[in-house]
């Protein structure tokens, strides 16, 4: 039986959930937003499965990739559409071409975040573009096993634990299968996403009608986080707001690790311990490696650890260089280290749960230095752009 002694213990990727023969789990969200299983005694036959598929208990030893490269797509428009160098899109746009089925993170009507799956190239739109929010699984991986048993070629995407939990959930490899992950920095609280995005509406008076976290107005390195809307009972122009990486309170409480999942600071999947075929991320630091790369429209950094990664990405057309992994590792750290939890992050979730504060507020009072709080305000306050 499951059982979540330390909230560190539980990545949620829902994966004990889909296998439970009695189906006697169910994910319940906790104080912080997160989702945790909670198992039905009752009906529980204490079988074990749950813990056999559990990515925390279960974790595979450290690897190292096969093949590294800095990468990026020939179709520039498609690069700007994605958070770096639109690597992603061409791995799926393969696997729809051989018919098959692609499955990663999108937004929903209520613009939250959860897993989904395409079989159209014009439904990969939706799952482009960094999604900064921990998703829900739903029943993603009994979709994927069902895809596979039928023969079709499918590619998962998810962050390296999603990966774990498939892996395990599906009990053995299947040919047909292609995972991607990503070099993951932990994912946010979905309730924490929420309050901030309604507080933004609320203070618009608008409707949301599309969200991007890597909009790339500004650049690759200075992306910002843009929602464009409509008002409400107004007229019909379409709006848009937008903040730079260094401007946006949002960004700046994920970036200080303020709300990420306590398994995030812990993570059981870190150095290619998720056993994904490729690992794609923003190559941070190309300017040192090869400032030839250095046109601030992103750069991906593809990291190839198996003979079908190796394949498939032979496959796309990219315009490619292989690099050292040693060299890397310095300049993205995350994968290999966890994010170290922020030294206020007990005290923020505290103060949010008394409900007398916004998320931006207390971004602003946890993150943010005297001096920096007094500049903001004093910027604010002169309309200085």
């Amino acid at each position: 039986m499951i059982s979540i002694d330390k909230k560190q213990n539980c990545c949620g990727c829902e994966a004990c959930i889909q296998r439970c023969p009695k189906s006697c789990i169910q994910m319940q969200q906790d104080t912080e937003g997160f989702l945790y299983p909670v198992v039905d005694t009752e009906s529980c036959i204490d079988c074990g499965i749950c813990e056999k598929v559990c990515p925390i208990f279960n974790q595979s030893n450290e690897k190292k990739p096969l093949t590294v490269y800095a990468a990026k797509c020939k179709d520039e428009s498609l690069r700007l559409e994605s958070s770096s160098g639109g690597i992603f899109t061409l791995l799926a746009n393969e696997i729809i071409r051989e018919n098959g089925v692609v499955f990663g993170a999108k937004f929903n009507s209520k613009w939250e975040v959860i897993h989904d799956y395409a079989t159209t190239t014009e439904e990969l739109a939706q799952f482009r573009g960094s999604k900064y929010v921990q998703s829900k699984i739903g029943q993603s991986y009994q979709q994927v096993l069902h895809f596979l048993k039928g023969g079709e070629n499918v590619l998962f995407s998810g962050t390296p634990c999603q990966i774990a939990g498939l892996k395990l959930f599906l009990q053995k490899d299947y040919e047909n299968l292609i995972t991607v992950d990503f070099i993951c920095h932990g994912v946010p609280s979905p309730e924490v996403w929420r309050l901030y995005l309604n507080d933004i509406l609320h203070k618009q008076q608008s409707i949301p009608e599309n969200i991007r976290f890597r909009d790339k107005r500004s650049g690759w390195k200075k992306y910002s986080l843009s929602i464009s809307y409509k008002k409400m009972n107004a007229c019909t122009k379409k709006l848009t707001f937008a903040q730079s990486v260094y401007e946006n309170l949002y960004l700046r409480g994920f970036l200080a690790n303020l709300y990420l999942r306590p398994s995030c600071h812990h993570c059981p999947s870190k150095s290619f311990k998720s056993n994904s075929d490729i690992t794609i991320a923003d190559f941070w630091g190309i300017e040192s490696l090869l400032p030839n790369w250095n046109d601030d429209r992103g750069v991906s950094l593809v990291m190839l650890n198996s003979p079908l990664g190796e394949r498939i990405f032979g496959n796309i057309n990219t315009t490619h260089q292989e690099c050292e992994y040693r060299e890397i590792i310095p300049l993205n750290p995350a994968i290999v280290h966890s994010a170290p939890a922020h030294i206020y992050r007990t005290d923020f979730f505290h103060d949010l749960n008394t409900h007398k504060y916004s998320i931006s507020s207390l971004v602003l009072k946890y993150c943010f230095t005297p001096r920096e709080r007094i500049k903001r305000i004093i910027k604010k306050w002169s309309g200085i752009k």
